[in-house]
């Protein structure tokens, strides 16, 4: 079963964006408690949520499901 995470939020939306390093934890934490589906899009930032999530799900790139809309 996929679980997903919308990773928006972390630099993009309602109100300051979260500190990369803190980002990073949260996403490798939820990782680690079964999500395996990763949301983003190029306009979150812009671009700098992409960069994020790579960073992030680098050490486990080849376990998750990455979705990232463009062409805005």
């Amino acid at each position: 079963m996929a679980l997903g995470l919308d990773c928006m939020r972390l630099s993009f939306g309602y109100g300051p964006a979260t500190e990369n390093g803190e980002a990073i934890k949260l996403i490798r934490a939820a990782f680690e408690r079964g999500v395996n589906f990763f949301d983003t899009a190029e306009v979150y930032g812009p671009f700098t949520n992409e960069n994020l999530l790579g960073e992030a799900v680098a050490p486990f790139r080849d376990q998750v499901i990455l979705a990232t809309k463009f062409g805005f």
